[in-house]
């Protein structure tokens, strides 16, 4: 068999829940092991966006804001959805915006990442955004932000200490951290 097709042989697949973010399917069939074995999957609506800005004095802005099913308060990079059909840099562009203000000039894919891979199929695509300048924000009324702006070796700091555990900021932030190093 080749490795890099689906083992699984599934019999049967039932929604067991849905919303306008996402699908809950409950997979019934055979393991890779030929057993008989269940898979649930939760499938995303969106694509999750980051935005990992800095300006020219190499200062980054992170937005903290309480993460309701982690029960706790988050630090992270400006994210958000975008709808699948839609361009993600157009995302970023108004995730950036409604979040912090900011609107940048410039602008370059930074990563793409599976944020959990054994039980969703998300994905994140990541921008880096240079040429800022201070707009308004304009924050969704599911949010209550507040936002810092930092040097970029404070937040890479914060992410070795993990006081940022936001797996989309962590990944943006290694990857610019190598790219400053010459990886």
């Amino acid at each position: 068999m080749d490795k890099h097709q689906n083992p699984w042989k599934i019999h049967s697949s039932e929604t067991k829940y849905e919303n306008n973010w996402i699908r809950i399917t409950h997979n019934e069939g055979l393991n890779p092991a030929g057993n008989p074995g269940i898979y649930g999957v939760v499938h995303f609506k969106n694509v999750a966006i980051g935005v990992l800005a800095l300006d020219e004095e190499m200062n980054t802005y992170l937005v903290g804001q309480f993460r309701f099913p982690l029960n706790r308060f988050s630090w992270e990079l400006p994210e958000g959805g975008g709808a699948l059909d839609e361009d993600p840099l157009d995302a970023a562009k108004r995730e950036l915006l409604e979040e912090t203000g900011l609107v940048a000039s410039e602008w370059e894919l930074l990563t793409r990442i599976d944020t959990s891979n054994s039980v969703t199929d998300e994905t994140a695509v990541v921008f880096l955004a240079r040429g800022l300048h201070q707009g308004e924000s304009e924050p969704e009324e599911t949010e209550q932000l507040t936002i810092r702006k930092v040097p970029f070796e404070e937040a890479y700091r914060m992410v070795q200490d993990m006081e940022i555990t936001d797996s989309i900021s962590v990944a943006a932030i290694q990857r610019m951290k190598l790219r400053l190093l010459g990886y």
